[in-house]
């Protein structure tokens, strides 16, 4: 199958929005103010370099959102439609953005994923990401619209 990546617009929204609500797992992750189209512009701006999108015939089939923050690199989003899955869509745009941080001096990546979501943690092990039990995740929302999470 082909399919292009090319990096992320604020043009592309609507259809990230589409992709997002595709599956139960992203829709969950959203929240409706950092994912509103004016918190995805803010993002972009930000990282107008490290996100990209898989394209076909016209398409986003999927996305990865990474940012950076001159120290750390993280994925903020990342989903492949469930209708394009296990074509080596996720991977490809994984080491797409991997390499992109590195060309800004990134040389560490972490990504969220929930515990429950087990072929997503299955598939970021794959790509030689490391579970780390060592940590806690802490979460607190500035914003009474953002849920803290459970």
């Amino acid at each position: 199958m082909e399919y292009t990546i090319r990096h992320v617009t604020i043009d592309d929204y609507d259809a990230l929005y589409e992709l997002w609500n595709s599956t139960e797992q992203s829709r969950r992750a959203l929240n409706p103010v950092d994912d509103s189209r004016e918190g995805i512009e803010r993002y972009l701006k930000r990282n107008p370099d490290t996100c990209f999108a898989a394209v076909r015939e016209g398409r986003v089939i999927g996305v990865i959102l990474t940012g950076h923050d001159g120290r750390r690199g993280i994925i903020h989003h990342m989903c492949v439609h469930p209708d394009f899955r296990r074509m080596g869509i996720a991977g490809r745009l994984v080491s797409t953005a991997e390499e992109a941080l590195k060309q800004e001096g990134i040389r560490k990546v972490f990504g969220l994923v929930f515990m429950n979501n087990e072929p997503a943690n299955l598939f970021w092990e794959s790509q030689g990401y490391s579970l780390r039990t060592n940590l806690n995740y802490r979460n607190k929302s500035l914003d009474e619209r953002i849920p803290a999470g459970e």
